[in-house]
């Protein structure tokens, strides 16, 4: 007999809730495997995959429509996720490099040693996000910033990191405070943040005639979808601001 969870034990061990659960089987994402005289719902060990590929995508920070898409692409589970475990393990690699960097500039600052720009941005490779970048915006945008990026000096991509590090600051500090989404402050930020997007060359921000105002609110919407963008803001409290006093913005100025 093939075994089977109920939906309430999959949702803990996931770290979901049965409602999502239900929500991604109504869209037709998540079916159970069974459904009792009793109306609960079951899942087995194909399905668990199946949401373990959802969660993956999720935390990639793509929709659910996108990862429908992807879900119906004539590619075997087993392929799928030998996709996402060799983009799972250069994360791992990436965050490694990144700590030893940061590990590296903390000593030299204790020490009072010269600072090598070579070892403080060992770690912060953009090309990662290739793949993800080419399937959002199509591989022409992801060759432009890739110019853009490697066209600049150690001292313009340590600028750079400083501004984005910067208006991450404000945006936490502004969250925290909790003023208005849609207030002067908020929406100066806003301003701030579009012109820091609009810096980027082949997004629809950074090209004249884009649709900057439709990607701007499908970045806001993804800052609370994909947590390694909530983290910039504080938490989800933080991305949820930051994605209103945006969806504000592009309302009123975009």
């Amino acid at each position: 007999m093939t075994k089977e969870w109920s939906i309430q034990q999959i949702a803990k061990l996931a770290g979901t809730t049965s409602r999502t659960l239900r929500h991604y089987g109504e869209l037709g994402l998540l079916p159970p495997s069974s459904v009792g005289s009793n109306g609960y719902r079951r899942y087995d060990g194909a399905a668990l995959v199946r949401l373990q590929r959802i969660l993956l995508l999720r935390e990639l920070g793509l929709g659910l429509p996108q990862i429908a898409e992807i879900l119906a692409r004539p590619t075997s589970e087993e392929g799928a996720l030998e996709g996402h475990l060799a983009w799972l393990r250069e994360e791992r690699e990436r965050l490694a490099r990144q700590i030893a960097s940061v590990e590296t500039t903390i000593a030299a600052m204790r020490g009072g040693e010269e600072l090598m720009a070579e070892e403080m941005f060992d770690g912060f490779d953009h090309t990662r996000y290739r793949a993800e970048v080419e399937e959002r915006w199509g591989a022409d945008a992801y060759a432009a910033g890739d110019a853009w990026w490697r066209g600049m000096s150690a001292e313009e991509k340590a600028q750079w990191q400083r501004r984005t590090t910067e208006l991450g600051a404000a945006w936490t500090d502004a969250a925290a405070r909790g003023i208005p989404s849609d207030g002067d402050e908020a929406q100066a930020l806003a301003e701030r943040h579009v012109a820091w997007l609009t810096g980027i060359p082949g997004t629809p921000a950074g090209d004249p005639g884009g649709d900057v105002a439709g990607y701007v609110r499908g970045l806001a919407d993804m800052y609370v979808a994909d947590p390694r963008f909530a983290k910039n803001y504080g938490g989800q409290a933080g991305a949820e601001f930051v994605r209103d006093a945006l969806r504000h913005y592009a309302a009123a100025r975009l």
